[in-house]
């Protein structure tokens, strides 16, 4: 039997990306993403009515321009605009306005760290466009919502670097995450915000050769893009172990119920568009001052940040992605922290020395605590209610509070959780819900005397367990004691003192 060839994937990717914008991009209707009723937000303009002009969103400039200067892309100088041909019902000039041979950005790329394998990825242009209305299909007819006619849209086309569905998906998530840090786009799948076309071809493992693509339509979720590359590697692969790789190009739907691509028409060329310049908008210069001035106000990225919130704060690769994930979770992080500082260097409860040694001694354990109880118990609450943490009524201020009494041990878990909880719904002080609830932990060994005696007196067989050596059972009597202390018992002090009053 003959051995079967190896082969591999390579994969481009073709990104829609919906800028964040107050109008159009070549007429003043709002841009409402959906938000409006069917076919209200339009205008003689963008419904492509005889006799109309086009003007060009300046603010839809600037923000393709933020977007590729993310992905350290080269600025056109002066870019045009042209007409792409072709009929659809969505479509209703007939033509949409577009750029071909002078985008307004070229080149750039993507690193990222994959299972410990730093890849890049190269993007090949970025282009202006507007967006097609919206097709609703129905058995008796297909009816067409114009709203989204005319949105501003990034163009994103990567080179064929990917080699497999994983990096894609990767690729698209660290995209939507750069396009929300830099306010180009909230970038959500689901409302069409972001959407992609994935193009694939096999070829031989060592084979430098391009082999006709297939190009893959309907993908709304980071779930669908990988699932319809890894069927599509699939099925391209069982042909060419046929013998009859794909010979043109195709462009295939993915079904996500069959969970499988379709055919849907050989794949038209850059010819069949019959671009030609747009008559009606001059070709735009872009000054070096515009650019620097757009570049200024670019935030910190998210590889960035990652880097730096592992290497200033001692966080977990684990950790800081789900920091960094929302810009506004790792801004509360931040500011928290920044708040844990101030009170680290003036409370005169740590050791001496220099700011810097003061805080390299403390910073893992205090980011822990601040890291734990942000993604689990307020994310918790912010989660139940569908809450961004642009909305938490836990301030960063009194969130550091509360973290500093964690941290002092001065309240046990069990504590904390309370005060968080009151936190958040009355919007309290976190020492003040301590003081007025008697949550704050005791280790007056004095105070816990009568709690230990009781305990061993109403528990006699534990305790004589644990004199005779079965030392497991200690945890269930000090559990007996904070019980009896309302939980303010310190847990520690505790086990200490038990020990000492058990002793034989």
């Amino acid at each position: 039997m003959k051995k079967q060839q190896p082969l591999e994937a390579v994969i481009g990717l073709e990104i829609h990306v919906q800028l964040k914008t107050a109008s159009k991009m070549f007429c003043a209707c709002a841009n409402v993403l959906g938000d409006a009723p069917p076919n209200t937000s339009v205008c003689p303009i963008c419904l492509g009515h005889p006799g109309t002009l086009p003007v060009l969103n300046r603010e839809a400039v600037q923000k393709g321009i933020a977007l590729a200067l993310a992905f350290g892309s080269g600025i056109a100088s002066k870019m045009r605009f042209d007409r792409k041909n072709y009929f659809y019902p969505d479509l209703p000039k007939g033509y949409q306005i577009s750029q071909f041979d002078r985008p307004l950005a070229k080149d750039g790329s993507l690193t990222l760290a994959l299972e410990g394998v730093m890849r890049t990825f190269s993007l090949e242009r970025l282009h202006l466009e507007e967006d097609a209305g919206k097709n609703f299909h129905r058995s008796d007819a297909t009816l067409v919502d114009f709203n989204r006619a005319g949105v501003p849209l990034a163009e994103i086309v990567t080179k064929p670097d990917f080699r497999s569905p994983s990096e894609a998906r990767a690729f698209l998530q660290e995209l939507r995450l750069i396009a929300r840090y830099v306010g180009a786009s909230d970038a959500d799948m689901e409302k069409g915000q972001l959407r992609c076309d994935a193009n694939i071809s096999l070829r031989p493992v060592g084979d430098e050769t391009l082999y006709p693509k297939i190009e893959v339509k309907n993908l709304n979720s980071f779930r669908s893009v990988e699932r319809a590359l890894a069927y599509e590697s699939k099925r391209q692969a069982e042909l060419w172990h046929q013998g009859k790789p794909p010979a043109q190009q195709e462009t295939r739907g993915w079904d996500e119920g069959k969970g499988e691509t379709i055919l849907q028409r050989t794949k038209e060329g850059s010819d069949d568009y019959r671009y030609f310049p747009e008559p009606d908008l001059p070709p735009i210069d872009i000054s070096k001052k515009d650019i620097e001035l757009i570049e200024k106000a670019i935030p910190e990225l998210p590889q960035a940040k990652r880097a730096r919130f592992i290497l200033e704060y001692e966080l977990k690769h684990s950790e800081t992605d789900v920091l960094v994930a929302d810009k506004d979770v790792a801004d509360y992080f931040e500011a928290v922290v920044s708040e844990l500082k101030a009170w680290l260097f003036d409370s005169g409860q740590v050791e001496e020395g220099t700011h810097d040694e003061i805080w390299k001694r403390s910073r893992r354990k205090i980011t822990k605590l601040a890291v734990s109880w942000l993604t689990t118990e307020l994310f918790k609450h912010l989660n139940a209610e569908g809450k961004a943490i642009t909305e938490s009524p836990v301030t960063p201020e009194n969130m550091a509070e509360f973290i500093v009494l964690v941290y002092e041990g001065k309240v046990n878990s069990s504590a904390a959780q309370t005060i968080l909880d009151v936190m958040y719904r009355e919007g309290k002080d976190p020492s003040d819900i301590a003081e007025d609830r008697k949550l704050f932990q005791t280790s007056d060994a004095s105070g816990l005397a009568e709690f230990i005696k009781q305990a061993i007196t109403e528990n006699p067989d534990q305790a004589e367990q644990y004199r005779v050596g079965k030392e497991p059972v200690l945890q269930f009597l000090v559990g007996k004691v904070m019980k009896l202390s309302g939980g303010r018992a310190d847990p520690a002090v505790v086990a200490k003192l038990l020990k000492k009053e058990l002793r034989p």
